[in-house]
């Protein structure tokens, strides 16, 4: 998944927990963070290059995903202090954090909290911003994954994530078998396991709007104009009432980053750009 990219990759002693983390690029920090994926970040591939450009992308595995080991508790203080210690590590000094679907929620949580640490938010397919209910589909192709991880039911499940399955295997197929491989083969392990279901449990939950008022930086929602499994009035929901910019990227479902890279990173770029415009 990783093979050619310009990336550096280091494990960090995060408060105690073995970090697995990526870093590319020059220039303002750029901090992705996964969502409840098993792979960790590694899926952030088909846009590392581009991003890293113009930004010093800093890339974590979450404990107890990827190549990260696992926490006892990833409660919002253990996740608060673990990505503290993840920007005081990799020297990303207040970095604009993009933060992904399950992953979203927790880090809207953070930056209420937090917030004086970033320069920006960006919340990507996040289902805590507003009320929501994961739909049946989804349930049940991902009750059938965690079960058994086999290949058929990685593809049932991609093929609800995403909005062509078939065009993103045919855009790079070595990459999205390697991308399969990978997350189907950590999906076997407990701890992945446990954490995927901790994260489900906890990041589905609604986030009170006063708690996301609190929010002080540019906040932005991106998300991809087909996604089945946060649907978009979600999102358009939440630009109503917290008056948060909403950019689409459109011919894409859950995973813009995957589905349509280019058009994906020239809108976080827009978003950054504004972000660095109106904190200045």
């Amino acid at each position: 998944m990783l093979a050619g990219l310009p990336i550096t990759e280091r494990v960090l002693d995060i408060g105690g927990a073995e970090t697995t983390v990526l870093e590319a690029g020059d220039g303002p920090p750029l901090l992705l963070l996964h969502g409840g994926i098993e792979c960790g970040g590694a899926y952030w591939a088909p846009v590392i290059t581009r991003l890293a450009e113009r930004n010093h992308l800093v890339v974590p595995d979450v404990p107890g995903l990827g190549e990260s080991a696992p926490v006892d508790r990833l409660d919002d203080d253990t996740f608060g202090a673990w990505l503290t210690g993840v920007m005081e590590q990799t020297h990303a000094e207040q970095p604009t954090l993009v933060a992904h679907s399950l992953l979203g929620s927790a880090a809207a949580r953070f930056a209420a909290r937090r917030g004086g640490l970033l320069r920006g938010l960006v919340v990507y397919g996040a289902p805590g911003i507003g009320p929501y209910r994961m739909p049946m589909r989804l349930r049940y192709v991902a009750i059938r994954f965690g079960i058994r991880p086999t290949a058929r039911n990685a593809e049932r499940f991609d093929r609800f994530a995403l909005l062509d399955l078939d065009a993103n295997r045919r855009r790079d197929p070595e990459w999205f078998a390697a991308f399969d491989e990978y997350a189907r083969s950590r999906a076997t392990v407990r701890h992945v396991k446990r954490t995927m279901s901790r994260l489900i449990a906890s990041e589905t939950k609604q986030i009170p709007d006063a708690e996301l008022l609190r929010i002080a930086v540019p906040t932005t929602l991106l998300w991809g104009r087909h996604d089945r499994m946060v649907p978009l009035p979600l999102a358009q929901g939440a630009a109503e009432r917290l008056g948060w910019p909403l950019q689409l990227v459109d011919g894409v479902a859950h995973a813009p980053h995957m589905e349509q890279p280019d058009a994906f990173v020239d809108t976080l770029s827009q978003i950054v750009n504004a972000s660095s415009e109106r904190s200045a």
